[in-house]
């Protein structure tokens, strides 16, 4: 498992691109008209929605509490340190635990069964696979430390338990938030964006120019936003 978490890390980022451009598989639905009358395109919309948003409210809290230095070097595993505050004292991959959450509600949201079912399942394979590898990792660099954390913290399941003093004692760092996940964000709006006008004609009342209109309003926004936070990032104008 470890071997083939190593594998998978190096390419994890493109991967997470695959994962999400297979929403548009086509696919038997979730949600049918025959069982959920002919507006049954509001309960895949509604309670994806919710489950995706929780997912990017998860990563954005772990991201703006504590943010991790971890990420790689020459495809493999790399830490700075063992960071153990903010989410990461209720749950050890909480950035995970978010993305798990955003490509399981917009799976939902696109109405796929062929996602759900069979999609999200390998999906959890493959971050099962880098944890361990990620963790193998740690726990040579860190030894007794992260032996001891793992004891204490849950590897995939939160444990809500002294949330409150997390927060009170924590200051969000929201322009971290911004810095960090900008990129997130655009391709996390972009493809609900495509999965609403795309796979719901209905919203747009069937109108291929509605559709149009709605589709470069929205896209010409998040790529002008996303092109502003660049530059500011970049000019360093805009700074944690």
């Amino acid at each position: 498992m470890i071997s083939i978490g190593n594998f998978f890390f190096k390419y994890r980022n493109w991967i997470f691109i695959l994962f999400y451009a297979a929403l548009f598989i086509p696919s038997w639905p979730l949600f049918s008209p025959d069982r959920f009358g002919v507006q049954y395109y509001w309960w895949p919309i509604i309670s994806g929605a919710i489950i995706t948003v929780l997912g990017q409210l998860f990563r954005g809290l772990t991201i703006g509490l504590a943010y991790i230095i971890r990420g790689g070097k020459a495809g493999k595993p790399y830490a700075e340190g063992l960071v153990t505050e903010g989410i990461f004292h209720h749950c050890r991959n909480p950035l995970y635990v978010g993305n798990i959450a955003m490509l399981l509600g917009v799976g939902i949201m696109a109405n796929s069964l062929v996602y759900v079912v069979i999609v999200i399942p390998v999906f959890l394979f493959v971050y099962q696979a880098i944890v361990r590898a990620e963790e193998d990792f740690l726990l040579k660099k860190f030894g007794a430390g992260y032996d001891a954390y793992c004891k204490q913290v849950n590897r995939w399941i939160p444990d809500v338990r002294g949330l409150d003093d997390t927060f009170s004692g924590m200051r969000f760092n929201w322009r971290r938030w911004i810095l960090k996940e900008h990129t997130t964000q655009y391709i996390w709006l972009g493809g609900m964006t495509l999965i609403l006008l795309f796979k719901y004609p209905e919203l747009t009342g069937y109108s291929a120019d509605c559709r149009l209109i709605w589709l470069a309003s929205v896209f010409g926004g998040l790529s002008a936003l996303y092109v502003l936070i660049r530059v500011l990032k970049m000019t360093g104008k805009f700074r944690e």
